[in-house]
C-alpha cells in the first residue's frame, strides 16, 4: 500500500513532540555553546527568542516534508527521497535560522550576527535538523507499516466473509476467495464456485458489484466480473483496448475485453504501485 495517509495531520503526534523538543534543543544548543551560563532575565529572553527562531524554522521544515510526500511519494526511489529531504530541510532551515538570527542582531544591536554563529552555531543546529528528519523519516515508516497491518486485516476479515446464493431450498455462503467471478446469462447473474458449480442469482450484475470486495474483484465490461487471483495478466489491443487473460477453465472464455474508457483504471486495479 503505497498511497498517502489521507489526515490533515499525516504526522501526528508531530506537533506536541515538537513543542516540547524544540525548547530542549534550545536549552542543549545552550549548554554546549557557553561554558558559563547565568541564569537571570537577559538569558530567559535569549533564550525565549530562539526558542522562536526553532519553532519557526521547524515549522518551514515541516510544510516543506508534507509538500515532498504529495509531489514525491517515498515509494517513487525512497533512498533517493531521504537524502534529498535531509539535505533540502537542513538547508531550508537553517536559512530560516540565519534570517532571523540576523534580523534580531541587526533589531537589538545594529550589526551583523557574530562570525561565530556561522562557524559554530550553524553546524550544532544542522546536527537537529538531520535529527529532525530521523523523527519524520520514521513516523512515515511507523504509519505505512500500521497501515499495511490494518490492510491486512481488513483482507483476513473481508475473506471470512462471503457472498450469499441459493441452491434449490438450501442459502449457502461463498468465501470470496473461492469466486473465480460472476457473469451475466440471459436475465440471470451468475456467481462461479472455484469446484465449477454455478449459482443463478436474483439480482443484476450491478447489485452484485456493491456487495463485494473492490480490492479482489473489478467488473471488466457488462457481461463479466472476475477475481484478481483468477487473472493471469492482460494483452493490449485495437483503440486502446484490453484483452484480459484468464486461467484456463470452463467457466469464463481465456481472454475478455476491456473498453479503452476501462482500461486505465483496470490496470491500476491489477498492478499498483
Amino acid at each position: 500500500m503505497q498511497a498517502q495517509r489521507e489526515l490533515k495531520n499525516p504526522y501526528h503526534p508531530d506537533v506536541p513532540l515538537f513543542l516540547i523538543l524544540i525548547p530542549f534543543i534550545s536549552g542543549f544548543n545552550y549548554y554546549l555553546t557557553y561554558p558559563n551560563i547565568q541564569f537571570n532575565g537577559f538569558l530567559l529572553l535569549t533564550f525565549t527568542i530562539d526558542t522562536v527562531q526553532g519553532y519557526l524554522a521547524w515549522y518551514a521544515v515541516r510544510q516543506f516534508i508534507i509538500y515532498l510526500d504529495k509531489k514525491w511519494p517515498y515509494y517513487r526511489g525512497p533512498l533517493k527521497r531521504i537524502l534529498f529531504q535531509a539535505l533540502s530541510t537542513t538547508l531550508l532551515g537553517l536559512a530560516v535560522i540565519s534570517l532571523l538570527t540576523e534580523l534580531v542582531s541587526w533589531i537589538a544591536l545594529g550589526k551583523p550576527a557574530p562570525l561565530i554563529f556561522y562557524t559554530r552555531d550553524l553546524f550544532i543546529i544542522s546536527i537537529w535538523f538531520f535529527v529532525i528528519n530521523g523523527i519524520y523519516i520514521g513516523l512515515h515508516y511507523y504509519y505505512e507499516l500500521q497501515d499495511a497491518e490494518n490492510k491486512r486485516q481488513e483482507e483476513n476479515r473481508i475473506k471470512q466473509e462471503g457472498f450469499p446464493v441459493r441452491f434449490g431450498k438450501k442459502e449457502l455462503w461463498l468465501k470470496f476467495d473461492e469466486i473465480p467471478g460472476f457473469y451475466v446469462e440471459g436475465d440471470y447473474a451468475v456467481a462461479c464456485h472455484l469446484a465449477g458449480n454455478k449459482y443463478y442469482l436474483d439480482q443484476s450484475l450491478d447489485k452484485v458489484e456493491q456487495q463485494i470486495p473492490p480490492a479482489f474483484f473489478f467488473r471488466l465490461n457488462r457481461q463479466y466480473i472476475l477475481h484478481r487471483q483468477f487473472i493471469t495478466g492482460f494483452k493490449r489491443a485495437e483503440n486502446g483496448k484490453l484483452l484480459v487473460l484468464l486461467q484456463k477453465t470452463e467457466l469464463f472464455p481465456s481472454e475478455i475485453p476491456v473498453s479503452r474508457i476501462k482500461a486505465a483504471a483496470f490496470k491500476a486495479w491489477f498492478r499498483p504501485e
